[in-house]
């Protein structure tokens, strides 16, 4: 079943943000920071009451219908993508920034903000969690895709026809 494999990825997904948000609410909460690697990575926990670099702070209901709005556009756009080889990738990459999103909306529903507890020290950098991850690969992979991978059909079309063209005249 084509719908099989993108629900089990993102229940695996959303699992792994949540249970990784777990463990920071419960070890990490208490504590505040700890060092992983030394001028790399900390864990540090931090009440994300906004998007991305705090933005919206404050407005959680703007931001769960806002949030929704995006998964129901994921999904309607991975349900109408043509059923080609070239598009599974893409395919992929909606599963991962659908299933941050959730990881995302689960939090802000249950709780009022999002869980984040990734630092990365070497750069300045907003603290992040999981889901932050999903969004952000699945996004830049998206735009690889879109970018340098997937040929418009009307190219594609063009370059079979070039093809028998040079077979006709080679024959």
């Amino acid at each position: 079943n084509m719908f099989l494999w993108p629900i089990l990825a993102a229940i695996c997904l959303v699992a792994l943000d949540q249970v990784t948000k777990y463990m920071a609410l419960t070890q990490l909460k208490p504590i505040g920071n700890t060092t992983v690697i030394e001028g790399f990575l900390d864990l540090t926990f931090v009440e994300n009451h906004g998007v991305a670099f705090g933005l919206l702070s404050g407005n959680r209901w703007l931001i769960l219908v806002l949030t929704i709005a995006i998964c129901i556009v994921l999904v309607y756009v991975w349900h109408t993508l043509p059923r080609t080889r070239e598009y599974r990738l893409v395919r992929c990459c909606l599963v991962l920034v659908f299933s941050g999103a959730i990881g995302n909306i689960i939090d802000r529903l249950l709780r009022g903000y999002v869980v984040d507890f990734l630092e990365v020290t070497f750069i300045e950098w907003p603290v992040f969690n999981v889901a932050d991850i999903l969004v952000v690969v699945g996004v830049c992979l998206l735009m690889i895709l879109i970018l340098f991978v997937i040929k418009d059909k009307p190219e594609a079309e063009s370059e079979v026809q070039q093809a028998e063209e040079e077979q006709k005249t080679e024959q």
